[in-house]
């Protein structure tokens, strides 16, 4: 079912990057870490069906989104940069393949830190962020998104990797066997990972040979 709802605010959230809080239909239902099939209330743009995670908590009165806004694509992020208060997505049912099951590390390249903004968010609220780490891997540091919520989470221990830039306090390169080993110590946890493909495929992969549990790998199928 496609629920037609209104922007109520928007907020810069890195140089191209955009919160979006907008209205809840009455009785809409979703867990932390799912998404919707997306689409804007506009000509060409009401079928365009992209998903998007909520980045909101279920219990809250709003939905919102976290969007990556890519202007030379010429695609839906591109139009959704240009959406105002009171304009309006068009979005489906809640549905998605990350869900928390447990203590362990997140893993998130760039804009896949998305599904995981609800989760950790949801695990602030009930004081169980203790034990859970954070690897988030972007090219810069201006890239970073939430960076200073995340930052701020007591109990969750947040390790920043950057591939472009070399800085203090910061891992660089990308996310290897070799940093993941220096990283994480015990693979005896839940992993949860999220980014484009390729890395997530290299990662699960590295995971596994490090003796991580394949059914303790939660990814987007």
């Amino acid at each position: 079912m496609a629920h037609t709802l209104a922007i109520t605010k928007i907020e810069d959230i890195t140089h191209d990057v955009r919160q979006f809080t907008f209205e809840k239909p009455e009785g809409f239902e979703f867990t932390p870490g799912q998404a919707a099939e997306v689409g804007i209330d506009k000509d060409g743009w009401r079928d365009a069906d992209n998903p998007f995670t909520f980045t909101a908590l279920p219990e809250w009165d709003e939905l919102q989104f976290t969007i990556k806004i890519y202007p030379s694509h010429d695609g839906l992020t591109e139009q959704i940069g240009q959406m105002s208060l009171g304009d309006r997505f068009i979005i489906g049912d809640a549905w998605g393949t990350i869900e928390y099951k447990g203590r362990g590390t997140f893993i998130a390249g760039g804009a896949g830190v998305t599904p995981f903004i609800a989760i950790l968010r949801m695990l602030r609220e009930r004081g169980e962020l203790s034990g859970h780490r954070l690897i988030l891997a972007n090219k810069r540091e201006a890239d970073i998104i939430l960076r200073d919520e995340f930052d701020a989470m007591p109990g969750l221990e947040v390790i920043h990797v950057l591939s472009e830039e070399k800085r203090d306090g910061f891992e660089h390169g990308r996310i290897d066997k070799a940093m993941l080993q220096r990283l994480i110590g015990s693979t005896g946890e839940q992993f949860y990972v999220c980014g484009p493909d390729g890395m997530v495929e290299s990662i699960n992969e590295a995971l596994k040979d490090l003796g991580a549990d394949p059914d303790g790998l939660v990814f987007e199928e």
